[in-house]
């Protein structure tokens, strides 16, 4: 996965705006999470089966856009705290194969060591 286009891409476009100065680990932990519970209440209140056919509906683009936002602050917080997406998501693959072993884990919700 190369994210380093849109890292760049979202770089520029805060030092563009001066916003570098207000991109801190802390209000962009906080920003993501205002964005992913916009995400969730788009979902608030809908039952099951319209969720799963939330992207043919009225919804999607909503849907789209607060993904993207979502994968906006993501990838700004990834840059301005140094941290290297895919070095993080394959480790943590790597300890999620570990801690839910196939024979342990297939058709069962529950939490590793629960």
């Amino acid at each position: 996965m190369n994210t380093e286009p849109w890292t760049e891409r979202i770089r520029e476009f805060a030092q563009e705006r001066d916003w570098e100065q207000f991109h801190n680990p802390k209000n962009l932990a906080m920003a993501l999470s205002v964005e992913v519970s916009e995400l969730v209440e788009i979902f608030q209140w809908m039952p099951p089966e319209e969720a799963a056919a939330v992207m043919t509906g009225a919804r999607a683009k909503d849907v789209r856009d607060e993904v993207a936002d979502i994968l906006t602050y993501l990838l700004r917080f990834a840059d301005v705290t140094g941290i290297d997406l895919d070095a993080a998501l394959t480790a943590k693959a790597e300890d999620n194969e570990r801690r839910y072993t196939v024979a342990r884990a297939k058709g069962s919700s529950a939490k590793a060591g629960h």
